[in-house]
């Protein structure tokens, strides 16, 4: 079985960094947020919380 050159060892492992790379940095930024506005409809309202143990 042939071995591989060291060299090639490396381009794979270049190219399959900078494929991590960008794939984690597009995930990362195309992910749309919104503004985290506190005062919003969606927030849950800590007051009407009543635990009955």
């Amino acid at each position: 079985m042939p071995q591989m050159a060291p060299l090639m060892w490396f381009t794979l492992f270049m190219v399959f960094s900078l494929a991590l790379i960008v794939f984690s940095s597009l995930n990362y930024f195309s992910y749309p947020s919104g503004p985290n506005n506190p005062n919003s409809s969606e927030s849950i309202n800590l007051n009407s919380l009543n635990w009955k143990w």
